[in-house]
């Protein structure tokens, strides 16, 4: 029997706040680039499952704290 792979807003919320905390906790890139470059292409997609207004402003997030990042390096 095979399974499908279900996706549902909880499941990828969390992932998303715990790729946003590390990113917030960090004081330089916290991932090596290849990763860093996949997480900011995922990222706002991933927010596609989330009701919009929660979506804008994690993709928000993210995105302040990747420059932030970057800004660092």
């Amino acid at each position: 029997e095979k399974r499908e792979w279900q996706v549902n807003a909880d499941t990828v919320r969390v992932k998303m706040l715990m790729l946003l905390e590390t990113a917030r906790n960090a004081e330089a890139m916290p991932w090596p680039p290849r990763k860093a470059r996949v997480y900011e292409t995922i990222f706002p997609q991933m927010a596609n499952w989330l009701p919009e207004d929660e979506a804008e402003q994690l993709r928000f997030e993210f995105a302040q704290e990747i420059e932030r990042l970057k800004l660092a390096a």
